[in-house]
């Protein structure tokens, strides 16, 4: 009897999961004799029973698992194989070394439904966002005209910087009326913020 590490391709086809998604799962098992005689003397042909023990447990597993965590937590539900599967092979001699899940197939219709849903959660999200960034925007917003309706002084000078700005990036000439330019001249903005005292 061979005993160096066997390899064991098996699985489920329509396997119906906890919440009745109908899936096709593969899976690989290496295993190895450790026994030789028990392999021999307790079982007519192990290496198909422990395919057929592979089998029948991953649709016990599919059966008793969620679609959601087959598809997110395959270490779990490989180490769960693994134990099932060796508990039941071990009088045999058998000792099995790890199983791997290689594929969880799901209908192309709800393949399609989880990717239109996924995207609507995307697009949610980034409308939460979007919502609470315009929220931090608009309280600034009311913060900045709160404080300058108790302070003109500095909605004169905020005015006069954003003309400057705009002639420094353009490179322009902006004609301004004479009244305007008096009712942001700097000095008398710092007169009525109270920074320098008027003259008269």
């Amino acid at each position: 009897i061979d005993q160096r590490i066997q390899t064991t391709a098996f699985n489920a086809e329509e396997a119906l999961t906890r919440d009745t998604v109908p899936v096709n799962v593969d899976a690989v098992i290496f295993w190895h004799v450790h026994d030789a005689r028990q392999a021999a003397l307790e079982i007519t042909n192990y290496r198909e029973a422990i395919d057929r023990v592979a089998q029948t447990s991953l649709r016990e597993m599919i059966g008793s698992s969620m679609l959601s965590s087959l598809l997110s937590d395959r270490k779990a539900a490989d180490e769960h194989l693994r134990d099932v599967i060796g508990a039941k092979t071990a009088q045999w001699g058998i000792t099995v070394m790890s199983v791997e899940i290689r594929d969880v197939a799901i209908p192309v219709a709800l393949q399609d439904a989880m990717s239109r849903q996924a995207q609507a959660e995307r697009e949610k999200q980034a409308r939460v966002i979007l919502g609470s960034a315009e929220a931090e925007v608009a309280a600034k917003f009311v913060e900045a005209a709160t404080t300058y309706a108790d302070h003109p002084a500095a909605l004169q000078l905020r005015a006069m910087n954003i003309i400057y700005e705009t002639t420094k990036e353009r490179g322009a000439t902006i004609l301004i009326p004479t009244g305007l330019v008096d009712s942001l001249n700097p000095a008398a903005a710092l007169v009525q913020a109270g920074v320098l005292k008027s003259a008269a």
